[in-house]
């Protein structure tokens, strides 16, 4: 029998060339954290720190919901008083105390650690935040377990991580990321009991636990964002009593105990705010914050049904890429019972927001774990679509990194008039994995498009908060202002601001920092010593004469340029001080 050897082409290799497949690497990675809880754990708390540390310490506080909240917690921590809420004189009841807490808690750490000027430092501030966000990880991991594979809750999980919005809500100094850790919480353990008891599976005994988490999350979400919570929870319960004509299950939850306990840790800081203020928090909490929402579009951000669904493609990218493709099969099982709980958890809150007449973008984020782990569920099942037009939107995990890394390097020359050539590498590396994703992708193998768009989503993340964001200064003209005023030779520098009046600049510049108009800057810097005048170019021709109609005689220590981007328009802040002041 002849033997048959090999003859390659000419020209061609002299041994076959193994294909380079770069989701194959990535794939043996999760093969082996998926082999137990405790390398999956592990794994999650690393890749959240990778993602939501970049810039996390160098960011300057960003006007203007942050610095509020940040200014709160200070002033509770310089007065001791953790029952009010103030900025400045002003109240601030439009949240429940949770939060502040939370973050006085981290300051107060850092203060007692040794850590100087802790209570300037934004990102103890933002500390809550980032447990927040890694906390939503691993427990979307958990809430998965109970409708997909090890595998696919760790694919749930990273989709969470890498999705735009939680990358910015990690860094802000706000709720919104611990109300989504709280919110999963609540869902997952309510889940644990719903699918088993939907399955036939009811315990003999059931546990104490999954009640107990899910209570005590309850009451954490209520003192962190008041009602919010209970809506999610209240929609989803009614959708799915409706759909199975019996609420059995939900005896499982203990609702008499349950109640009691949720009144035991939240009634006591209720009870001393109504005596402190009297109606005043409920009037402008439920009233003045939550009721105006409902009906009229609250400092700008009004906009008409649909545009969650809009801004859903790039908010939670690079699972958006995805949802089109799992869509289809997912209305097919709506009726099984993970996809009947997880719709129930998404879709009635989804109409909810879409219908309130304001909107920001990171309302919907409690509802994005759903929509990761009904995603893989389809993927596990191999029932993504098939149709070229839903396929082509996978080019998406591409096109978002390209526009954003070129948008990020762009708007840094622009207005730093610097190269940024830190950011070039992390840009390739973003474009690079993301073109990946798209290539690599196929209905049978999808899984290896999404950890390639997971990693460009990583890359994009450095390139924008890790090296674009903390180099533009003139957008934080706050931070030039502070340091103005920390470099003066006089001891206890007070200050005045006119026309520029950003919650950032009293944070970063003292509680006692005054805001008033260039009248009034000119009477203050008249009153003593060791006193600056931070006045906007808008401002100084009331200054100016008004200083001349008193007599005050006083220098122009600088002059700070920069963007006030909460105005949307180019500031220039001069820093005049009374005479004789250094």
């Amino acid at each position: 029998m002849a033997e048959t050897l090999y003859r390659p082409r000419f020209g061609a290799p002299r041994e076959p060339a193994n294909r380079v497949d770069p989701g194959r690497g990535l794939a043996r990675v999760i093969e082996v954290v998926a082999g137990s809880h405790a390398r999956a754990v592990a794994f999650l708390i690393v890749v959240g720190a990778l993602f939501f540390l970049p810039g996390f310490f160098n960011i300057p506080p960003i006007d203007r919901d942050e610095p509020r909240f940040a200014q709160a917690t200070k002033q509770m921590v310089e007065t001791g008083d953790f029952v009010d809420i103030r900025f400045q004189d002003e109240v601030r009841y439009k949240k429940p105390v949770g939060i502040y807490w939370l973050q006085a808690a981290a300051v107060e750490t850092a203060s007692a650690l040794g850590l100087p000027r802790a209570q300037v430092r934004i990102w103890l501030y933002r500390m809550p935040s980032l447990i927040g966000a890694i906390g939503a990880v691993l427990l979307t991991y958990w809430a998965a377990l109970v409708f997909v594979t090890r595998r696919g809750a760790l694919l749930a999980a990273l989709l969470l991580c890498g999705c735009v919005l939680l990358g910015v809500e990690a860094r802000l100094a706000k709720t919104d990321a611990m109300l989504l850790c709280l919110s999963v919480a609540v869902m997952g353990a309510m889940a644990r009991i719903y699918v088993p008891w939907q399955r036939g599976e009811d315990p003999v005994r059931p546990s104490w636990a999954l009640p107990a988490i899910f209570w005590t999350a309850i009451a954490a979400g209520l003192l962190i964002k008041g009602p919010l919570i209970l809506m999610f929870v209240a929609l989803a319960i009614g959708a799915l009593v409706i759909m199975d004509r019996s609420g059995g299950w939900l005896w499982q939850l203990r609702p008499a105990w349950g109640l009691m306990w949720v009144l035991v840790l939240v009634l006591p800081w209720f009870v001393m705010i109504v005596m402190r203020s009297g109606s005043s928090f409920f009037q402008d909490s439920l009233g003045g914050d939550m009721l105006t929402k409902l009906a009229s579009p609250q400092e700008s951000h009004g906009a008409p049904p649909g545009l969650y669904f809009v801004l859903f493609w790039l908010t939670f990218w690079p699972g958006s890429a995805l949802a089109g493709l799992a869509a289809p099969a997912i209305w097919r099982v709506r009726r099984e019972p993970g996809a009947q709980f997880l719709l129930a958890w998404l879709v009635p809150s989804w109409i909810v927001f879409e219908i309130v007449i304001t909107k920001l973008p990171h309302y919907v984020l409690p509802l994005y774990p759903a929509i990761a782990i009904l995603i893989v569920g389809a993927l596990e099942r191999r029932v993504l679509s098939r149709a070229a037009w839903v396929v082509r939107g996978t080019s998406w995990w591409f096109v978002l990194p390209a526009l954003l890394s070129v948008a990020a390097v762009v708007l840094a020359i622009s207005l730093t008039l610097q190269p940024t050539f830190l950011a070039w590498p992390f840009a390739a590396g973003a474009m690079i994995f993301g073109l990946f994703a798209w290539w690599l992708y196929d209905e049978n193998e999808a899984e290896r498009s999404i950890l390639n768009a997971v990693v460009a989503s990583w890359f994009l993340g450095v390139v924008v908060y890790g090296v674009v964001m903390p180099s533009l200064a003139p957008l934080f003209p706050s931070v030039e202002l502070a340091r103005v005023l920390r470099n003066v030779e006089c001891v206890g520098p007070r200050a005045v601001a006119a026309g520029y009046h950003e919650p950032s600049l009293v944070f970063m510049t003292g509680t006692s920092t005054l805001l008033t108009d260039g009248s009034g800057a000119a009477d203050f810097l008249g009153h003593g010593s060791c006193r600056f005048a931070l006045i906007e170019s808008r401002q100084e021709r009331a200054f100016a004469q008004r200083a001349e109609a008193i007599g005050l005689r006083y220098n122009v220590a600088t002059r700070i340029e920069g963007y006030n981007f909460s105005q949307g328009r180019q500031i220039s802040v001069a820093v005049f001080r009374s005479e004789g002041t250094q």
